[in-house]
């Protein structure tokens, strides 16, 4: 207990902003490797799986759309969302609104894939106390969402061109 003691100590002599961000990481570092364990490594990166979430959540989308929420390039979403059409977990379909870019979309195999990802997940996580109630971690998820959204938004934006 001292030692949880000493880091909690060690918080508040950082920025709580700080202390904020270093969690975040930490802990999406750790989700990955979780991720990974309980998906048996391997048989689908979490790269993959993330799309797959995407869509069945969102619904059809194009590849710079996915690359832009995602703030990564449209050439590394373009190598999975290959990867899954050559799975057949994905299919690209006429987009009305974009010739250069088809709207990709789950295929039955997908929407099964998906499925069996969130119930995987279910049975193990409901087996497992994480110390914090579901209301506390709705909560934290609401909190972590407003300030993405800040980052995302014009008022961020304006705040970095002013400080140029």
């Amino acid at each position: 207990m001292a030692g949880k003691k000493k880091k909690i100590e060690n918080d508040l002599t950082e920025s709580a902003f700080n202390t904020l961000i270093d969690e975040t990481v930490k802990l999406y570092r750790r989700l990955n490797v979780v991720a990974d364990e309980v998906h048996h490594q391997g048989e689908m990166s979490g790269g993959l799986r993330s799309i797959l979430r995407s869509l069945k959540k969102e619904g059809p989308q194009t590849v710079p759309h996915m690359a832009r929420i995602r703030a990564v390039s449209r050439q590394h979403i373009q190598i999975l969302v290959n990867q899954l059409v050559e799975q057949g977990f994905v299919e690209l379909t006429a987009n009305p609104e974009s010739k250069r870019s088809p709207l990709v979309s789950l295929t039955t195999r997908g929407k099964n894939a998906v499925e069996e990802m969130n119930q995987q997940e279910s049975r193990l996580l409901s087996k497992s106390d994480v110390g914090i109630s579901e209301d506390r971690m709705r909560e934290t998820a609401e909190s972590l969402r407003t300030v993405r959204e800040f980052f995302e938004s014009d008022v961020w934006q304006q705040k970095l061109k002013a400080q140029k």
